[in-house]
């Protein structure tokens, strides 16, 4: 049996209680390790289930998952998400492998970033497509960012922008980053689209207690500490009174 674990976004008590009860019924316990992060270590995961876990880099996920899933064939494997478990591709992706084989699975879900940006006060179903902004490099700097905020924007719809994260070298995008690219990209395209007055949301640690909502100017944004990671970004569409109203809280 395969387990598939959503673990929400917090700590280690923000499992559910099937979700918990599976790991207690589990030989084998592994962490998806590169897609997210909880803002505990992983001893205090182990010293809460009371069990070994064993960390799953990009490379064992995407390319070794035939070790999960042989170990799966015989033993009870949970495989642990940080979020919810759909997520990332990736694990849509070990979720078709272990069909392949017949092994068996069950899915528990939990909260992720995707539901938790209802907290500024959006509704969700307002949001367009999400995307990604990953940190550039000399040569390397996508636009396709740009291009998913443009699209939503001519739907009036709101934009969830993820931002990169490089656990191996623990390093984690901030607002601020995100926003000097855009208008890298602006800069480069001069189509209008992002600019210093626009009003943008800027968050910080969602799900958690000491969680950070700040809407401002760009301008604004780009000066303010968000505090520690995981950061992202919401390009807000046409606006409700209630959204406008919810959102005045974190001006």
């Amino acid at each position: 049996m395969l387990y598939m674990i959503g673990l929400g976004l917090n700590d280690e008590k923000d499992i559910t209680i099937k979700g918990l009860e599976a790991i207690k019924n589990c030989e084998y316990i592994y962490l998806e390790d590169y897609t997210s992060k909880l803002n505990v270590p992983v001893s205090k995961l182990e010293e809460f289930y009371k069990k070994n876990i064993i960390l799953a880099s990009r490379e064992i996920v995407e390319k070794k998952a035939e070790e999960i899933l042989e170990k799966a064939t015989l033993k009870n494997v949970a495989f642990l998400v940080v979020g919810d478990v759909f997520g990332a591709t990736t694990h849509t992706d070990i979720f078709l492998r272990a069909k392949e084989k017949n092994i068996e699975i069950k899915i528990i879900h939990n909260t992720s970033i995707l539901t938790a940006v209802g907290q500024t006060g959006l509704e969700l179903y307002k949001f367009g497509k999400t995307t990604s902004m990953p940190f550039f490099e000399k040569s390397f700097t996508p636009e396709t960012p740009y291009d998913v905020i443009k699209q939503n924007l001519s739907q009036r719809l709101h934009t969830l922008v993820l931002l990169d994260i490089k656990k191996d070298l623990n390093k984690y995008m901030t607002v601020d980053i995100a926003l000097k690219q855009l208008l890298e990209i602006e800069d480069k395209r001069k189509e209008n689209i992002i600019s210093k007055d626009m009003k943008l949301i800027g968050c910080s640690k969602l799900g958690n207690p000491d969680f950070k909502i700040k809407y401002a100017k760009l301008s604004d944004l780009l000066k303010k500490d968000l505090g520690e990671p995981l950061h992202c970004l919401i390009v807000p569409g046409k606006l409700h009174f209630i959204e406008e109203d919810m959102l005045k809280l974190f001006s």
